[in-house]
């Protein structure tokens, strides 16, 4: 990868400036919290697809966006019981 100009972009720089991108210790939910995000964040950026919205849903434009935004708290709804560091600790023990 290169930038415009061409000079190299590192992959840790790349992922500093670009969050979604994950990374091998990122979960599923994670990842699709991102992409759900990115998607909203999309949606209420560009008028055209928010006014597309409002008329679809018979909807003003600032409660379509109002919607979009509190739907990026947690796109995915509730995060899964347990986090990484419990599925480490259960395959370490696993291991010995």
């Amino acid at each position: 990868m290169s930038t415009p100009g061409g000079a190299p972009i590192h992959k840790d720089q790349l992922k500093a400036k670009y969050i979604g991108t994950g990374d091998a210790d990122m979960t599923k939910y994670e990842w699709v919290t991102n992409m759900h995000r990115d998607t909203l964040a999309s949606h209420v950026g560009h008028y055209d697809q928010m006014s597309y919205y409002a008329v679809a849903t018979n909807e003003s434009m600032g409660r379509v966006k109002k919607e979009f935004l509190e739907k990026m708290l947690q796109p995915c709804g509730r995060p899964p019981v347990g986090g990484k560091e419990e599925g480490y600790e259960k395959l370490l023990n696993n291991n010995n």
